[in-house]
C-alpha cells in the first residue's frame, strides 16, 4: 500500500539554455552533461549556479550512445559509435576545457602520456579502452571510482588507478636526460614553468582486473558499488559480491550451453517462472558465472558470491504492451553512517533498486538481503532514480517522488540502542508514501545530483520510421490473431464467447520478435524539447510542511494511523539528513574527490545540524504523543520517543493531560512511559503538586501500581495525608497486602506518627514483612538494580528500622541480596549511610554468611568478618577495656558466637583446649565475643588461614587469648611439633587437651615421637613440676594403650628412671595378652 500526501517536495525550476536538441543527459560533480541529438559534442553546464551557465564543451570521437559520470576521479565514460564500430572511452580532466585550452591527449588504456604532453601542463585526456566484445552498458562505482562495462554475455571490471603528475614528469625528465643530455637546461625551464597545482594533479588510468562470464543472461544495464556487481536483463536482475582475496582459489563454473537446444526453441516464446532468491539461496538460480582474472599488477585472487536474483514473469492480462514488462533503472546506492569517512571506509549499507514500469523494488544487500520497499506506481513509469532522501520517478507527463527507507536501516546499524527502551526509529517495513507530483509534457529521462532533479522532455512526434514499424506490427498481430482463432475453432472452442480468450488473442503471442526490444533511436526530427533543473526543497522545509500537513489529522483524529505514518515519514527524512550532514563533517578535512561546489562553511553546516537535531527532538515528542494515546500494541514506543525528545516528565504529563471536555482518559502509552520513568530511579524529583497528580493518574488508571509509585524516588515530595487516604481506599477495595501495609506505615512516618506506624508494622510477622520488601525493594532503598556501581541511598523507613527493628532491617537486606535486588557493595553503602558500619553492617555480613551459597561471596564475607574481629581484638585489651567502654559503647550483636556456631556451618565448634587458654570472664563481653567468633571461624571448615595470616600479625602472642589464635593458625597449617613446644612453654596444663583433640589418626604417632620425649626432657629438668608430671602420666597411659610391649620397652629412657615406667609397661603387656 502506498500512502499519498499533499506535500510538495519541489521549490523551483529553471530551463537550461541548450542550443541543439539534447539526446542524452547525465549529471555529476556539480555539472550537467548534455549530448546533442546525433552529434559528437558534449556540453557541461553548472547546476549549482543560477541559470546553469555553460562550463565547457568538447567534441567526442564518435556518436555518443551512452554517457556516465564518476564522482570519484571526476571523469566521464562513454559508449560511442563510428563507422559501424562501437568504442568505449573515458574523458578525464574535462574541466580544463573551460580555460580555452585546445590541447587534448588521446591514449590507450595503460599508456600514460609522457614527454612534451606532460610538460605542457594538465590537459583533457581521452582514454581509449579496448574490448573484445561490443559494450552495451557502463557503470561507475561511487565508492572507489572503478568502472564496470557490460557486454552481451560478459562483465569487465576496470580498477581506477592514480599516478601523481610530478612522478611522471620526473620519469620523463630522466628519459630526456639519458637520451639528449643537451636538453637538460630547456627541460628544467619547462618544468619550472609548470604550476605547482598542476604537479599535484593525479593522472587517472584504468587496469582491467577481472572478467565475469554470464552466458545465460544478456546484460541491458549494469551497476557497481563497493564490490557489489548488478546486472539487469529484460526480466531478470542478478547481484553478485566480488571480493579480492590473497589466497589462491580457482572457481570453476560450467560455461557450456546447449546452443542446439536453444536454437531449436528460437521460434517459440519461453515464459520464465517468477523467482526471488535472497542471500545464499541466490546461488540456486540457473545463471552460471565464471571468473577470468586479467589484472597484471594485482596478485590477489577474486572470490564470487551470489547475493540476489529476481526474475519476473510478464503478465499479459493487464492490458500492457511488451515494452511495459521490461526492467529499467537499475541502481546500487551506498549509504555511510555519520561516523564514517566516505573516502576511507566501505559503506555501512548498500541498496539495490530496480523497477518495472508498474512497480519498483528496493533491497538492502549488506548484513542480510532484505526487501525494504515495493513501490506500486499509479501509471506507467519510464525511469526512476534513487536519491539520498527520495525516490524520483517520471511518467510520460509527470515527475513524482516517493519516500525511501534507507535511513531506517542505517540508523539501526549506526546506533545499537535503536529498538530498545532508550531509542526508537520507524521500522524499515513502514509503508512508503507518494508526495505531490509535478506535471510536465513529454518526459523522456531523469537524473539527480544533490537537490537538483534534471529532466529531459520532448514533445510527442512520430517519425516516418516509427509509422512504418507500427504498420508492420499491426499486420503481424492480425496474422497471429487469425491463426490462433482458427486453432481454437478447430478444437470446438469459440474465442468470441470467452472474454479471457479474446483478451489473450488480442496480444502478440506467437511471434518472438517483440521480446527483443531494440533501444529507441535518438530522434533526428522533432521539436518542443527542454531540459529542466528542478530544485527540491531542503529536508527541513519538507519536514515542516509534513508537520503542518499532519495537523489536519491531529485535529480530526489524534489516533489516526495516517498521522502516525506521516510523522514517521518526517522522522526518517530528518534521520537521512543527519546522516548526510555527518558525512560532510567527516570529509571536511579530506582531499576533494571531485571539485563540487561547497554549499556552506563549517559554521553554517553546524547550524544546519543543530536545527535538524532540534527538529528531530520535536518530531520525537510528536511521535511520543501519538504512541502515548495509541493502541496497546504499540504503546511501548512512547517511552523511547519521549526520551529522545529530551522533554521533562512534567512536560510529558502536561502534553498528555486530557481536556476537561474530552471523554478519553490517559492512554496506555503514557502510563507505560510514566511507569518506566518512576521504576528506573530517575534522579529528578517531582514537586508536591506533580507528585500528587501522578498519584491521581494511577489511582484512576492502574490502582494496583500505587505501591510502586509511592516507593519511587521521584515521588519523595508527595503529600502523605492525601496519599494515605488513597491507599486506605485501595485497601478497602483490593484487600490487605503486606507491601500496601508497609507503604501506609511509611506515610505515617512522613507524618511523624510513630505509634500508628508501629501499629501498622505489627500487623504482620517479620517474615511476611521481609517478603513485602522482596516484592517492592524500593521501600528500603532507592537506587540499585543497575549493577554494583549504581548509587543507592536508604529510605525514611530504612532509617526507622535501623533504630527500632535492626533485625528486620538485616533480614530484609539479606533477602534483597539473595533475590538479586541489591549488590553486596550497595548494601555496605546503605549501612554506611545509616552510620552502622561497625554494628549492623557486621550483623548483615554474619547473616549473609548463613544465607549465601555463592562461594565467591562466602570467601569475601569470611575475609571481611575476620578483619572486623581482628580489628576489634587489636583495639581492645583486658587491661584498658573498662576505660574504653566508658567513652564508647557498641550495640550488642544480633547473633552471639553460640548462635552462629549452632546455625552457620562456616563457624566451627571451639576446640576443647581453647577453653583452657582463654577462659570466660577474663575479658570484656564484647572482647570475648569477638575472640570466640574469630576462634570459631578458625575452627570451621571454610576460612583459609593463608588469607588471614597477614592480619594476625597485628595481634600479640603475649596474652593467652592472642597466643591461642596464633596456636590455632599454626595447628591449621599442620605445624604440630612447633605447636607442642610452644604450648609446653606457655600453658602446659592445656597440652593433654590439645593432644587428645589434635593428635589423632595419622597424627597419633606424635604422642610417642614428639610429646613423650618432650615431657621426659622437661620433667627431668623440673622434677617438682606437678603439671608436667601429670601430663607425662596421661601421655604414658595413651602410649601404653597404643603400642606393643616391645615398642614401649624401647621408649623407656636409660637414665635410671625405668621404675617409673614399669606400671605402664605392665598395663601395656596385659592389654597385649588380652588382645
Amino acid at each position: 500500500m502506498v500512502h499519498v500526501y499533499n506535500c510538495h517536495p519541489f521549490s523551483s525550476q529553471q530551463i537550461v539554455q541548450v542550443e541543439q536538441e539534447p539526446g542524452l543527459v547525465c549529471c555529476g560533480g556539480g555539472a550537467l552533461f548534455v549530448v546533442a541529438t546525433g552529434g559528437c559534442k558534449v556540453e557541461a553546464y553548472s547546476v549549482e549556479r543560477e541559470g546553469c551557465p555553460l562550463i565547457c564543451r568538447f567534441a567526442t570521437m564518435g556518436t555518443v550512445k551512452s554517457i556516465q559520470h564518476s564522482k570519484i576521479g571526476d571523469y566521464l565514460v562513454t559508449i560511442e559509435e563510428k563507422n559501424s564500430a562501437t568504442y568505449l572511452r573515458a574523458y578525464t580532466n574535462w574541466r580544463y576545457q573551460a580555460e580555452d585550452k585546445a590541447r587534448v591527449g588521446v591514449r590507450l588504456l595503460g599508456h600514460l602520456l609522457r614527454g612534451a604532453s606532460v610538460r605542457g601542463g594538465v590537459q583533457m585526456e581521452i582514454i581509449e579502452i579496448p574490448l573484445s566484445e561490443r559494450p552495451v552498458a557502463v557503470a561507475c562505482c561511487s565508492v572507489t571510482g572503478d568502472l564496470l562495462v557490460g557486454c552481451e554475455n560478459t562483465l569487465v571490471l576496470f580498477t581506477l588507478r592514480r599516478q601523481n603528475q610530478q612522478t611522471l614528469q620526473n620519469q620523463s625528465q630522466q628519459i630526456l636526460q639519458s637520451t639528449w643530455p643537451n636538453t637538460q637546461q630547456s627541460s628544467s625551464q619547462s618544468q619550472g614553468q609548470t604550476s605547482t597545482s598542476n604537479q599535484n594533479v593525479s593522472i587517472l588510468d584504468f587496469e582491467r582486473s577481472v572478467i565475469l562470464h554470464l552466458p545465460k543472461i544478456k546484460a541491458k544495464r549494469v551497476a557497481l558499488c563497493g564490490g557489489y556487481v548488478a546486472v539487469q536483463a529484460e526480466l531478470e536482475v542478478l547481484v553478485l559480491k566480488l571480493d579480492a582475496s590473497s589466497e589462491p582459489k580457482t572457481q570453476e563454473e560450467s560455461s557450456e550451453i546447449t546452443r542446439d537446444h536453444l536454437e531449436d526453441q528460437a521460434d517459440f516464446l519461453l515464459l520464465p517462472r517468477h523467482q526471488e532468491l535472497l542471500g545464499d539461496r541466490a546461488k540456486d538460480c540457473d545463471i552460471p558465472v565464471s571468473i577470468e582474472k586479467t589484472g597484471l599488477e594485482d596478485r590477489g585472487q577474486y572470490t564470487l558470491s551470489y547475493v540476489l536474483f529476481r526474475r519476473f514473469t510478464p503478465d499479459f492480462f493487464q492490458g500492457c504492451s511488451v515494452e511495459e514488462t521490461q526492467l529499467h533503472s537499475l541502481q546500487l546506492c551506498p549509504l555511510f553512517t555519520s561516523k564514517q569517512s566516505v573516502s576511507q571506509e566501505e559503506p555501512a549499507c548498500v541498496f539495490c533498486f530496480f523497477s518495472l514500469p508498474t512497480a519498483g523494488y528496493l533491497y538492502s544487500l549488506k548484513g542480510g538481503v532484505e526487501l525494504l520497499s515495493a513501490y506500486q506506481y499509479p501509471e506507467k513509469v519510464l525511469e526512476a532514480v534513487l536519491a539520498d532522501h527520495l525516490l524520483h520517478v517520471i511518467t510520460k507527463s509527470a515527475l513524482q517522488c516517493f519516500t525511501v527507507r534507507c535511513a531506517a536501516l542505517a540508523a539501526r546499524i549506526e546506533d545499537p540502542y535503536i529498538d530498545t527502551t532508550m531509542k526508537a526509529c520507524p521500522p524499515c517495513s513502514l509503508e512508503v508514501c507518494a508526495l505531490r507530483m509535478q506535471l510536465f509534457i513529454g518526459l523522456r529521462s531523469v537524473c539527480v545530483h544533490g537537490r537538483h532533479v534534471i529532466l529531459l522532455s520532448t514533445a510527442d512526434t512520430e517519425t516516418p520510421e516509427e509509422s512504418e514499424r507500427a504498420t508492420q506490427r499491426r499486420g503481424l498481430e492480425l496474422k497471429e490473431h487469425t491463426m490462433l482463432t482458427g486453432i481454437f475453432l478447430a478444437v470446438g472452442i469459440d474465442p468470441a464467447t470467452t472474454p479471457a480468450l479474446e483478451s489473450l488473442l488480442s496480444r502478440p503471442f506467437l511471434s518472438r520478435k517483440w521480446t527483443i526490444s531494440s533501444p529507441k533511436e535518438t530522434r533526428t526530427v522533432g521539436h518542443g524539447w527542454n531540459i529542466y533543473v528542478v530544485d527540491t526543497v531542503s529536508p527541513l522545509t519538507l519536514y515542516q510542511e509534513m508537520v503542518e500537513y499532519s495537523q489536519k489529522y491531529a485535529e480530526t483524529n489524534p489516533q489516526a494511523q495516517s498521522l502516525r505514518h506521516l510523522l514517521s515519514e518526517a522522522h526518517l527524512l530528518l534521520r537521512a539528513s543527519l546522516l548526510q550532514t555527518g558525512q560532510r563533517q567527516n570529509t571536511e578535512g579530506e582531499p576533494a574527490l571531485s571539485p563540487e561546489t561547497d554549499t556552506g562553511g563549517p559554521s553554517e553546516k553546524q547550524t544546519d545540524r543543530e536545527e535538524l537535531e532540534e527538529a528531530l527532538r520535536q518530531n520525537c515528542a510528536q511521535l511520543g504523543d501519538c504512541f502515548s494515546r495509541g493502541s496497546q500494541k504499540d504503546c511501548h514506543l512512547a517511552l523511547p520517543y519521549y526520551r529522545m525528545s529530551a522533554l521533562s516528565v512534567t512536560e510529558v504529563i502536561a502534553r498528555n493531560r486530557p481536556l476537561p471536555s474530552s471523554p478519553h482518559s490517559y492512554g496506555p502509552g503514557f502510563l507505560f512511559y510514566l511507569k518506566h520513568y518512576l521504576l528506573e530511579e530517575a534522579e529528578q524529583s517531582l514537586s508536591q503538586e506533580e507528585a500528587d497528580e501522578v498519584i491521581d493518574i494511577f489511582s484512576q488508571s492502574e490502582p494496583s501500581q500505587l505501591v510502586s509509585v509511592c516507593a519511587s524516588p521521584p515521588m519523595v515530595n508527595i503529600s502523605p495525608e492525601r496519599t494515605l487516604q488513597i491507599l486506605r481506599r485501595l485497601e478497602d477495595t483490593a484487600g490487605v497486602s503486606v507491601p500496601l501495609t508497609i507503604t501506609m506505615a511509611t506515610m505515617m512516618l512522613l507524618m511523624d506518627d510513630v505509634p500508628q506506624y508501629t501499629q501498622l508494622m505489627e500487623r504482620h510477622a517479620e517474615m511476611l514483612l521481609v517478603y513485602g520488601f522482596i516484592e517492592e525493594p524500593r521501600l528500603l532503598l532507592h537506587g540499585g538494580g543497575g549493577g554494583q556501581h549504581t548509587r543507592v541511598c536508604p529510605t525514611v523507613l530504612t532509617r526507622q528500622l535501623a533504630k527500632s527493628q535492626p533485625g528486620l532491617l538485616v533480614a530484609g537486606m539479606v533477602a534483597l541480596h539473595e533475590n538479586n535486588k541489591i549488590q553486596l557493595e550497595q548494601a555496605d553503602h546503605i549501612f554506611k549511610e545509616l552510620g552502622c558500619e561497625n554494628c549492623l553492617q557486621v550483623d548483615f555480613w554474619e547473616a549473609m554468611l548463613m544465607a549465601s551459597s555463592q562461594d565467591a561471596i562466602i570467601q569475601e564475607l569470611l575475609f571481611r568478618l575476620s578483619s572486623v574481629y581482628i580489628d576489634r581484638l587489636a583495639n581492645t585489651s583486658s587491661n584498658t577495656h573498662s576505660n574504653h567502654l566508658n567513652t564508647r559503647s557498641r550495640r550488642k550483636s544480633l547473633k552471639s558466637a553460640d548462635d552462629l556456631i549452632n546455625s552457620c556451618s562456616h563457624y566451627g565448634a571451639l576446640y576443647p583446649w581453647l577453653t583452657v587458654l582463654s577462659p570466660a570472664h577474663t575479658t570484656s563481653s564484647q572482647h570475648q565475643e569477638a575472640l570466640y567468633k574469630l576462634q570459631s571461624l578458625l575452627c570451621g571448615p571454610s576460612l583459609s588461614v593463608g588469607s588471614v595470616g597477614p592480619l594476625m600479625e597485628r595481634l600479640s602472642e603475649e596474652p593467652l587469648w592472642g597466643f591461642s589464635l596464633h596456636l590455632l593458625c599454626a595447628t591449621r597449617r599442620g605445624q604440630y611439633d612447633r605447636s607442642i613446644e610452644k604450648l609446653l612453654d606457655r600453658c602446659p596444663q592445656a597440652i593433654i587437651a590439645y593432644a587428645n583433640h589434635q593428635l589423632q589418626d595419622k597424627n597419633m604417632v606424635l604422642w610417642w615421637q614428639k610429646l613423650l620425649p618432650e615431657l621426659c626432657n622437661r620433667t627431668r629438668a623440673a622434677a617438682d613440676n606437678g603439671i608436667l608430671l601429670a601430663a607425662l602420666k596421661e601421655t604414658l597411659v595413651v602410649v601404653a594403650m597404643e603400642m606393643s610391649p616391645a615398642e614401649f620397652l624401647e621408649l623407656i629412657p636409660d637414665d635410671g628412671t625405668a621404675s617409673y615406667f614399669l606400671p605402664h609397661l605392665l598395663t601395656c603387656s596385659q592389654k597385649h595378652l588380652l588382645a
